[in-house]
């Protein structure tokens, strides 16, 4: 058995060699770790050189780290040896399956699945602010190992796409173009689509000392998606980019440059907004998730009562009079605002998105209209007023 299994190793260890290594499947798992259950192997391209990496795929949660090409021969030869039963190594020259039962393994030879590596079958995606093939988008799953869109991710493809056209936008009309170095932080960056994408668009912009001229934070209050986006930021060699545990209301982002949330639910959009006022950001990017604070005060006007009167138009008001206020309170605050819709409702049917650019010191004449709107509609409080307020107290 431990020859079958050194064989295989040394397809492995040869095609990584001679450059017709594809990719590496291990399945069938018998060992000790409950939730482990399979592991993909792709090499890829990261700062610090070629590596090859290695996705583990459990049952409540996956993992990414990678190695050089010694050290992951070593380690595929250690998982076959405890615990795995299959493993399907493709190269362009052939596929190897090695099959381990009990007492002996077995591999069966093939035709080949892949003609070409990645790097040479890669057709880039036309018409796009990121390149498909770069290492985050295949370990999080929106590409495939050549680099191509998978078709149940065009979605999130889009959005990130316009995410970064929106970003770069911002930047580039700002005076934060004329900094070599730029700290960003995403509040709440879940699986950390948007905050890998900033980092890496950035890291191609900027011109500044390296590697300190950029600085990128996603905070999370999930510490499962904390440590997944943690090991792929290593396994990416992006330096500049970390993920952190906690919560909006309570982290303490610094100085900041960029501030980003997108989709923090309810009063966590205000949260963000409020550390982005007072962490002197100069750029806010919010795109606000569920309206419940404002819904549950809203009284109709008379003259809109008969309008109000429908549950639909009643949360759609909430909506309309939450985002409106939250723009009003920044420009009061000295930024400029703008809000509009990210993406089509056909990818995703929270597409509002409000940016605030500061351009001044502030416009004290705002707080009247913002005091006869909540007035109007019965409004007792709003959260970031409340921060605001609550801090000029202090």
């Amino acid at each position: 058995m431990d020859e079958t299994i050194d064989n295989f190793i040394a397809e492995l260890q040869r095609s990584i060699a001679d450059g017709t290594f594809v990719k590496l499947t291990l399945g069938n798992y018998k060992g000790t770790d409950e939730h482990l259950q399979k592991i993909f192997i792709r090499p890829v391209e990261t700062k610090k050189g070629s590596r090859l990496l290695f996705q583990y795929r459990g049952k409540t949660s996956d993992a990414a780290k990678n190695f050089d090409s010694v050290e992951a021969a070593g380690h595929v030869k250690n998982y076959l040896r405890t615990g795995f039963r299959s493993g399907h190594l493709f190269t362009t020259d052939y596929d190897f399956q090695i099959t381990i039962g009990k007492r002996s393994a077995k591999i069966a030879t093939g035709k080949p699945t892949f003609k070409a590596t990645d790097k040479q079958s890669h057709d880039r995606e036309k018409h796009s602010r990121i390149d498909p093939d770069v290492f985050y988008l295949k370990a999080l799953g929106i590409t495939t190992d050549k680099g191509e869109i998978r078709s149940d991710q065009r979605d999130k493809w889009k959005q990130i796409n316009k995410f970064v056209e929106i970003l770069d936008g911002l930047y580039e009309s700002s005076h934060l173009k004329k900094k070599a170095a730029l700290h960003i932080v995403d509040m709440g960056s879940g699986k950390g689509y948007l905050t890998f994408a900033a980092y890496d668009h950035f890291s191609r912009k900027l011109t500044g000392p390296k590697p300190s001229s950029l600085q990128v934070t996603g905070v999370e209050t999930r510490l499962r998606l904390v440590s997944l986006c943690s090991e792929i930021a290593a396994a990416g060699g992006y330096d500049g980019l970390k993920f952190v545990q906690g919560n909006i209301a309570d982290f303490d982002p610094g100085d900041v440059d960029i501030l980003i949330a997108l989709h923090a639910c309810n009063t966590a959009t205000d949260d963000a907004l409020y550390k982005g006022i007072t962490s002197n950001a100069s750029i806010v990017v919010v795109a606000p998730c569920c309206h419940h604070e404002v819904k549950k005060q809203l009284k109709s006007p008379d003259l809109l009562a008969g309008i109000l009167k429908h549950p639909v138009l009643h949360e759609r008001t909430a909506e309309t009079i939450t985002d409106g206020l939250r723009s009003l309170i920044l420009e009061r605050e000295g930024f400029k605002t703008n809000m509009f819709e990210f993406v089509s409702t056909e990818h995703t049917p929270k597409n509002n998105m409000l940016v605030a650019v500061r351009t001044r010191a502030g416009d004290p004449s705002k707080t009247a209209e913002i005091d006869a709107i909540m007035k109007t509609f019965g409004i007792n409080h709003q959260s970031l007023l409340d921060h605001l307020e609550g801090s000029a107290r202090v």
